[in-house]
């Protein structure tokens, strides 16, 4: 079995923390459209307002949800590439500091 290497901790935890800013972003996004949602429902709008905002807020939900789903799984499968990348260019810039 191979040992896993100090780059691919950090590989690990890059890809922790993108998921988790991914994650929140999406959740972020349901919670202002359920507020503006409510706001607007509690205003007492017209029910034509109010439908062709849930619908049109709803498919803004949906294909944000699915993107970022998307760019999540996608991530998973090919985090090495995407990340050994940045990793030695952070290892780089250290250097160069000395």
């Amino acid at each position: 079995m191979q040992q896993q290497k100090p780059a691919d901790a950090r590989v690990e935890r890059m890809f922790a923390a993108d998921r988790r800013w991914a994650i929140g972003a999406v959740v972020v996004l349901w919670c202002l459209y359920a507020f503006t949602y409510w706001v607007l429902l509690v205003s007492k709008a017209e029910a034509g307002v109010l439908i062709a905002l849930a619908v049109g807020g709803g498919l803004v939900l949906l294909f944000n949800t699915a993107s970022i789903a998307a760019m999540i799984i996608h991530y998973t499968r090919d985090k090495e590439h995407i990340y050994k990348l940045d990793i030695y260019y952070l290892d780089e810039m250290k250097r160069a500091k000395g």
